[in-house]
């Protein structure tokens, strides 16, 4: 068995902390994006306070979890941002953010510029101002476009540019590259799932199998754009994409919600997949004890993949997709890259779609700040 299958398998059982520790700081945004997977809009008043964020942060730390992934929700929306990100650092905890860029002004910009351990992905899921807004809203697209200007001002260095592949979006693949170069960024494409609103837009916005080919091999030729495993389901196509090419829910990533529940990934905030409460014991317990984490360190069964050779490759897809499209954890993933999964759906026509749990949606989004 090859070094990497041997990485994998151990990463299958779990690891004694996450590689990758998603934490969604707030339910509140200023925004409405139709595939939000948080289903976020409305700060929930049960959300983890100041202190006890700090201590969520401090015993993230003392487990040793260099970095994580901060998120929401607009997660500038809270008062105290600027004080728990600077009490991560000062723990020697990177923090890595997503924002629509609404509250990046030029003094939010110097701030953060000087900020170390810190990385900002800014969020545009179009390439111009008509594709962009569709999704996230009127006003989105030049709103994040003058958070790139004000980072790229202050002297912030290399911030990601992250955009969700959309039947729109995988159109402007050259154009996002040419927006990331132009200043200095990264560029980070992720997958669209059927998770939060997700679940209503899925089958109008996520990509054709046609449209996944070609982005399959546009990433093949740059293994520089990042996709934090997001595609994992396309390696069946032949050579394997960067990355460790597996679902790590509950095995090498998860996600503590706003209110501190923790759940399996980010993709999949609802009950069945809710592993425990921060408040109970504390992280370290939850993720270490849980039956749910237990459960899905457990030997995998491809199930109806069992008969593909391309098995091992794509390790049958994205368990999100799968639960929120109505398939079960045993068929392939929904975009399987050779029509297994729209088969599978095609055979359910009156499954009930799973919704995301809760739901904090606005009817209206917040007025755009001007920045």
């Amino acid at each position: 068995m090859g070094a990497d299958a041997t990485l994998r398998d151990r990463f299958e059982r779990g690891l004694a902390a996450p590689i990758c520790l998603t934490w969604e700081l707030t339910y509140a945004c200023n925004l409405a994006c139709t595939h939000c997977l948080s289903s976020s809009g409305r700060r929930d008043p049960q959300e983890l306070s100041t202190d006890e964020a700090k201590t969520l942060i401090d015993e993230i730390a003392a487990m040793q979890i260099f970095y994580i992934n901060i998120g929401g929700g607009e997660p500038m929306m809270r008062r105290d941002f600027f004080e728990l990100i600077e009490h991560a650092v000062d723990r020697r905890v990177g923090v890595k953010f997503s924002t629509n860029g609404t509250r990046i002004d030029k003094a939010a910009a110097r701030r953060l510029s000087a900020t170390d351990y810190l990385d900002i992905q800014v969020s545009i899921d179009g390439a111009d101002a008509s594709t962009n807004d569709r999704v996230r809203g009127p006003g989105s697209y030049g709103a994040a476009r003058r958070a790139m200007d004000n980072l790229r001002d202050a002297n912030f260095g290399e911030f990601k540019v992250s955009v969700v592949m959309t039947r729109d979006s995988v159109e402007q693949l050259d154009e996002f590259e040419e927006l990331s170069r132009s200043y200095g960024a990264q560029l980070r494409l992720t997958r669209l799932r059927p998770s939060g609103r997700g679940v209503d837009v899925w089958n109008e916005l996520h990509p054709t199998l046609e449209q996944n080919r070609r982005l399959y091999r546009w990433l093949l030729e740059r293994p520089d754009v990042l996709t934090g495993d997001s595609f994992f389901h396309l390696s069946a196509l032949g050579a394997p994409l960067d990355g460790l090419n597996l679902c790590g829910a509950g095995r090498v990533v998860c996600l503590i919600d706003p209110v501190g529940d923790v759940y399996a990934c980010p993709f999949v905030i609802h009950d069945e997949f809710r592993a425990g409460n921060v408040r109970d014991a504390g992280f370290g317990a939850v993720w270490a004890s849980s039956d749910l984490f237990r459960s899905l360190r457990e030997p995998g069964n491809p199930g109806a993949c069992a008969s593909c050779g391309s098995f091992d490759a794509c390790r049958g897809g994205c368990m999100a997709a799968k639960f929120f499209t109505g398939l079960e954890m045993s068929d392939p993933d929904p975009e399987c890259v050779f029509g297994h999964g729209e088969r599978a759906l095609a055979s359910r026509p009156i499954a009930i779609r799973p919704s995301s749990t809760p739901n904090h949606s606005r009817r209206v989004p917040l007025t755009l700040l001007a920045t």
